[in-house]
C-alpha cells in the first residue's frame, strides 16, 4: 500500500525541516513524500535540501496558493493513497502511516481520519486544543461535523473522480472538497480515535478578524453549493469548536 504524502511550502524556513523530519522517520516503507515550494523568497528551499530523505521529491514553482500548490501534489502523486503534511506540522509518532495504511488494506475503505492535536508555535509539547473527530454519519454534516483536514487521507481515486480544491475558495476549499466528498460517500470511512497529527496554532484563517469573515463567508457559500444546511450548520461548526480548548486530556496513541 503506497502512500503519498504532499506538503506545500511557502516561507516556513524555520519549521520545515520539522514536517520532513516527520515523514522520514515513518516506519512503513511503501512512502512517497512530494514537496511543492513554491519559490519562496526565504530559505524555505535550503532548508528542503538540508532535511532532505530518498523517499521525497520536491516541486520548486510559483504558484497561485496553496490550494494551488497542493492540486499540483496530488496531480504528481502515484500512491495508492494520497494525504498531506503542512509545513508547519508534524505526525505524532513514526507508526502513523502504518496505522493509516492498515486501515486501507479493507478495499471497501475509501477514507480514514482521526484525531488532532493544536499545539503552541514555540513550544510544541504544549496542546492548547484537543480536536477529537468521532466516526462519521451523513446527518452529521449539517450539524457542523468534518474531520481535521489534515488527518484525511484519501484513496488517489477519489481525486480523481471528484477532482482537487476549488481555488476559487481563498481559505475553505478544504472544508468545500470535504462537503463535496462526504455528502455523496458511497463507501467505508473509517475513523481512528487517536491523536496522529500535530498542528501548530495559528494558522491563515485565524490570523486576524478579516480573514475570520472570509473564512466564514467562504464556509457559507461551501455548505450552499453542497446542499448541506445553511446559517445553522455554520453556527454549529463554529461553536462546536469551543469544547477543543476546555478538554485537551491527551486520547490513546499507539506506536
Amino acid at each position: 500500500m503506497k502512500v503519498s504524502v504532499i506538503t506545500a511550502v511557502y516561507k516556513s524556513e524555520a519549521t520545515v525541516g520539522e514536517a520532513i523530519a516527520s515523514v522520514a522517520a515513518q516506519t512503513h516503507a511503501d512512502l512517497e513524500h512530494v514537496i511543492v515550494e513554491g519559490k519562496s523568497p526565504d530559505g524555505s528551499l535550503a532548508a528542503i535540501e538540508r532535511a532532505a530523505h530518498d523517499r521525497m521529491r520536491v516541486i520548486s514553482e510559483r504558484d497561485d496558493g496553496i490550494y494551488d500548490a497542493l492540486n499540483k501534489g496530488i496531480r504528481a502523486a502515484t500512491g495508492d493513497v494520497v494525504g498531506f503534511i503542512h509545513s508547519d506540522d508534524f505526525f505524532a509518532h513514526q507508526g502513523v502511516l502504518a496505522r493509516i495504511a492498515s486501515a486501507f488494506e479493507d478495499p471497501t475503505v475509501e477514507a480514514v481520519f482521526s484525531d488532532l492535536d493544536y499545539v503552541a508555535q514555540a513550544d510544541t509539547s504544549r496542546v492548547i486544543r484537543h480536536w477529537s473527530t468521532g466516526p462519521f454519519h451523513p446527518k452529521r454534516l449539517k450539524y457542523g461535523w468534518m474531520p481535521a483536514h489534515p488527518t484525511l487521507y484519501l484513496r488517489r481515486s477519489v481525486y480523481e473522480r471528484l477532482g482537487g480544491y476549488d481555488t476559487s475558495f481563498g481559505i475553505a476549499a478544504d472544508y468545500d472538497f470535504i462537503l463535496r466528498y462526504f455528502a455523496q460517500i458511497d463507501a467505508e470511512a473509517v475513523y481512528i480515535p487517536e491523536v496522529l497529527y500535530k498542528m501548530r496554532l495559528g494558522g491563515v484563517s485565524n490570523r486576524n478578524l478579516a480573514k475570520i469573515r472570509q473564512k466564514m463567508r467562504e464556509d457559507m457559500s461551501a455548505i450552499r453549493r453542497n446542499n448541506v444546511g445553511g446559517i445553522g450548520t455554520l453556527v454549529l461548526k463554529n461553536t462546536s469548536k469551543l469544547g477543543q480548548f476546555i478538554s485537551r486530556a491527551k486520547p490513546r496513541q499507539s506506536a
